[in-house]
């Protein structure tokens, strides 16, 4: 049996919701190797790494598999913000309107980054750092205009800015202002102020991302309207956009140059195949985890309501991810601070860790859906 398509009475697609709780599973995982984990590896980008560094494989792939939670989180974003603004506008609601709660929705993902998020990603106070709230929110601003677009162009503008973001380094390198704050801010992430801003997530090519998701999800409306079964189609188009998209990323990194961000292969072995620039996103990064994602997703679709039930917990987490974000990374480092134990454990610590959280969370993320569910204007829509 697949997911019904998305109507007014109900809007949700139950394998949105499980995919996008299973990266919060992973993220979780990340966060709780970047607390505890001595060995962490952070060698994404070029300006991190240094050819010919020892990637050991398992620390190497626990940090790999996480990339997944970012392109998935903003497109899945797009996808069921598309999916929420297409019933405003059956609902009759004015342009104007939309575009309103778009932007102070964008508005406020960046404040939480700024004023909530900063705080416990950071050591100390007064330092901040702009992650993916920040290109979420950031690519929502831009959304309020761009969504006038039609799918086509609305989908050739997220791919322009997914996989061209290295074309735009280079025009700010030719024009020498690749080091100024405007440019970090949307296109390549960098430091300022003697660190203490940190811009980690430019606009930008996460905007791209979350243009691809956002087609997707008008595309789910349209094929409903249209008497069409949604979820077996949008399957189909998943998996030959998977594909593709793990097509382009094997071609661009066995070619080892353009498409890399210059974080280019240095040894055999699949471990270096793997080793793609997330800082800034490179189109191989783009390609690979999109790919993935792109087939987790068809696969749960296809799967349908009967999976959604099997996976409930992941489901949950899904249909409470901004929760639950807002509130894990504080959570993570309460207990570093209270026992001593920041960056003092092994590997194992990412995991046991990563699952603790998500352990201790489940109950107040099932109290919030149920409050959410009873309060639907209330303070709980924006979060």
């Amino acid at each position: 049996m697949s997911d019904p398509a998305p109507t007014a009475t109900s809007p949700r697609v139950n394998a949105i919701d499980v995919l996008r709780g299973l990266v919060m599973v992973l993220m979780s995982v990340d966060h709780a190797s970047e607390t505890f984990n001595r060995g962490r590896l952070f060698t994404d980008a070029v300006w991190v790494y240094t050819p010919g560094t020892p990637l050991p494989a398992a620390q190497f792939l626990t940090r790999w598999m996480t990339h997944l939670c970012a392109p998935t989180f903003v497109a899945l974003a797009g996808t069921a913000l598309a999916i929420s603004t297409e019933r405003r506008r059956e609902r009759g609601e004015s342009a104007a309107s939309i575009d309103r709660h778009i932007v102070l929705r964008g508005a406020l993902l960046i404040a939480f980054e700024v004023v909530w998020m900063s705080f416990a990603m950071r050591e100390k106070l007064g330092l901040f750092l702009l992650q993916v709230l920040y290109a979420i929110g950031g690519s929502l601003v831009c959304m309020a205009l761009l969504r006038r677009l039609g799918d086509r162009a609305l989908f050739a503008v997220g791919l322009a800015l997914a996989l061209g973001t290295e074309l735009l380094l280079g025009l700010a390198v030719a024009t020498g202002v690749l080091e100024t704050l405007p440019v970090a801010l949307t296109i390549s992430g960098g430091f300022f102020f003697g660190g203490r801003l940190i811009v980690a997530y430019p606009v930008l090519p996460w905007l791209g991302v979350m243009c691809i998701g956002w087609t997707f999800g008008r595309r789910l409306v349209a094929w409903r309207a249209a008497g069409i079964d949604a979820s077996a189609r949008g399957a189909k188009v998943l998996a030959a956009a998977g594909l593709a998209g793990l097509a382009l990323f094997g071609a661009l990194r066995a070619a080892n140059g353009f498409g890399n961000m210059r974080l280019l292969r240095d040894a055999p072995g699949i471990v270096q195949w793997l080793h793609v620039s997330k800082y800034p996103p490179s189109a191989t990064f783009v390609g690979l985890e999109l790919g993935i994602a792109a087939l987790l997703l068809a696969a749960l679709m296809l799967a349908g309501a009967r999976a959604a039930r099997w996976l409930e917990p992941l489901r949950l987490l899904g249909q409470t991810a901004l929760f639950y974000y807002l509130l894990h990374i504080h959570a993570l480092a309460l207990v570093a601070q209270l026992t001593g134990l920041h960056g003092q454990l092994g590997l194992r610590s990412a995991y046991v860790g990563g699952l603790a959280v998500v352990v201790a969370l489940y109950p107040a993320c099932a109290w919030y859906r149920r409050y959410k569910a009873a309060h639907p204007a209330g303070w709980a829509r924006w979060i």
